[in-house]
């Protein structure tokens, strides 16, 4: 009788558990923020973002019909209109972008080098291209248009800031408690091995990221980021898919998402496939990055920004010939996993990770260690001709020194910028990315900037551009394995894969070059004050200091005596500094100056 009745009324009661379920939900919710709405950011954050994703669905199912028969007539005039319409919106943002080109750059002219190694690599691959007469100039445009928004999001508003900061300490805090298991097995080896440090991350990221795909959460999320892309960049869903997962994935991995499209794809669509691997790197790959002290929101951005920009540079690369068999993105369906559940699928992600750890350890071991055995090799026969100090370090440093330059990278550090970006492209963005690490920690604690004539770190913003150059898996190194992969999961195009990768290879290199000039154009370097009253003498003239002394002003004065808050307090004689800022500024009236 029970059980009839529960079948019976399964709807009703399916309500009434959905409706207390929800409601205790919002007195959770309620209670959480009430009582410390700072707490509870990330609570809010990842409910709105639910809520607007169930709403949108909900609309969709039960209004979209309505809501596109409303807006049908502006639909027809818009098209009928679109010849003129379409000049003029190009003409527009033309306009509106040189306008904020002059007016940003008149303040910092050395960004303009960054926009010119944009221009730069966009005539080379022009120039390349392996049909030059075919380039569809959308794509390009709407790509790169794509990745310069989502860059000024991020690089320059202070919402952007604000939210890719957060989910960087976010990605940092949940990346952490990877320490819980590694410690268990490994015990205080983890406090200085590296092996124990970073690599086990990437199991730890591997199994996650296999959850969310039992749940579901990553088809979602990659179909709607590709849903995007398709509509702006008018790319084909299946090569739009696959590098739209390319964001979260590895190069490998993410073609999974369209393998039983591969086989009827065209060769430029391949080639995209091909170049969104080569110019990303995947989630658990960065988790170990983050390990390093490398930037997580630099990183986060510019797999982000690197996903237009690759279907750009792609199709400027190897333009379409072909009539694609795939212009709708209903019929493409994305497969869930086997697992039956999610402790499966969580122990099926760590068990994947395996390989894909030996491979990091093997490739890193092997390639030091033929750099040791190459530098090595280069001193002993420079030293013939009296030059033993010769490397493949400083032959990397002269031959992607013009490079690193038109980056945006200031002349005295591109040379050791080019070092990192040929290590990388040689050997592998891990090397480069622990290099990298090095300079940072250097700066952080305060190293003088050269020693012995070697120069020991770079600059906040060289740091950051070289972030966004080194994101992407496209290394000689890599040629191979994507060959192998991605032959196993299409057979039948192995020779078309095998006649394109290298040329995807240089593409995808092109990408990361190319994020890295957006970022040098974007990039404005905060001003570290407690820094600046260090190292600088006093110059009223200068508008740093001037800005310094002002924000050192709004220190608090308190019962009769001056005190300074936040990171001012670990200032060496910041009382000295505080008067020295009246003397020189213009600040003598101002009355705590006349203590």
């Amino acid at each position: 009788a029970t059980e009839s009745y529960v079948k019976a009324h399964s709807k009703t009661l399916k309500y009434i558990v959905l409706g207390l379920l929800g409601a205790g939900y919002v007195a959770y919710f309620v209670a959480a923020c009430v009582l410390d709405f700072q707490r509870a950011t990330a609570l809010v954050v990842l409910t709105c973002l639910a809520v607007a994703a169930k709403s949108f669905e909900l609309v969709k199912k039960y209004k979209g019909k309505s809501i596109s028969r409303c807006f049908r007539p502006a639909v027809i005039c818009f098209k009928s209109n679109l010849k003129w319409l379409k000049w003029v919106f190009i003409v527009a943002v033309v306009v509106l972008f040189v306008l904020w080109l002059v007016i940003d750059t008149s303040k910092r002219p050395e960004q303009l080098i960054s926009f010119g190694g944009v221009c730069m690599f966009i005539m080379l691959l022009f120039l390349f291209s392996a049909h030059r007469a075919m380039i569809s100039w959308r794509p390009v445009f709407w790509g790169l248009g794509l990745q310069f928004c989502i860059g000024l999001f991020v690089i320059r508003t202070q919402p952007g800031l604000i939210a890719f900061d957060w989910l960087g300490k976010q990605v940092q805090i949940f990346l952490d408690y990877t320490k819980e298991g590694s410690s268990f097995v490994f015990g205080d080896l983890i406090a200085d091995i590296f092996a124990f440090q970073a690599l086990p991350i990437v199991v730890f990221f591997s199994s996650v990221m296999s959850v969310l795909y039992f749940l579901g959460a990553m088809q979602w999320l990659i179909l709607k980021i590709s849903w995007f892309m398709q509509i702006t960049i008018g790319t084909s869903p299946t090569e739009t898919l696959s590098v739209a997962g390319n964001i979260f994935v590895g190069q490998t991995e993410a073609p999974l998402l369209i393998r039983p499209y591969l086989k009827d794809m065209t060769r430029s669509e391949i080639h995209a496939v091909l170049t969104g691997g080569f110019a990303t790197i995947a989630g658990s790959v960065m988790g170990a990055f983050i390990s390093f002290g490398i930037d997580a929101s630099s990183l986060i951005s510019a797999s982000v920004m690197a996903a237009p920009c690759a279907l750009a540079i792609s199709k400027l690369s190897y333009p379409e010939t072909e009539q694609s068999l795939f212009t709708s993105e209903k019929n493409i369906k994305v497969a869930c996993g086997d697992e039956q559940n999610i402790l499966e699928a969580a122990s099926s992600g760590a068990s994947a990770s395996i390989g894909l750890v030996a491979n990091i350890a093997a490739n890193l071991i092997a390639f030091l260690a033929i750099l040791a055995f190459i530098n090595q090799a280069f001193s002993w026969l420079g030293g013939m001709v009296g030059y033993p100090e010769i490397t493949f370090q400083l032959i990397c440093s002269y031959v992607f020194m013009p490079v690193a330059f038109m980056m945006g990278i200031p002349y005295d550090e591109s040379f050791t910028v080019a070092e990192l970006i040929g290590t990388k492209l040689f050997l592998n963005e891990f090397v480069a990315y622990q290099k990298l690490s090095g300079l940072k920690s250097n700066r952080l604690n305060g190293l003088d900037e050269v020693i012995g004539g070697e120069r020991q770190w770079i600059s906040i913003r060289s740091e950051v551009i070289t972030t966004y150059a080194l994101c992407g898996f496209a290394n000689f190194s890599s040629l191979g394995i994507v060959i192998g992969g991605m032959s196993a999961i299409c057979p039948v195009r192995r020779g078309d894969i095998s006649s394109l990768v290298l040329r995807a290879m240089i593409t995808g290199t092109c990408v990361s070059l190319v994020n890295a000039c957006i970022a040098g154009l974007l990039f404005v370097p905060s001003l570290d004050c407690v820094q600046l009253f260090n190292v600088s003498a006093f110059d009223a003239a200068d508008g740093n200091i001037q800005k310094c002394c002002q924000d050192l002003f709004k220190s608090t004065f308190y019962n009769g005596t001056i005190w300074f808050e936040g990171p001012w307090g670990s200032v060496p004689n910041v009382n000295a500094s505080f008067f020295k800022c009246c003397d020189c500024c213009g600040l003598s009236d101002v009355p705590v100056c006349m203590l």
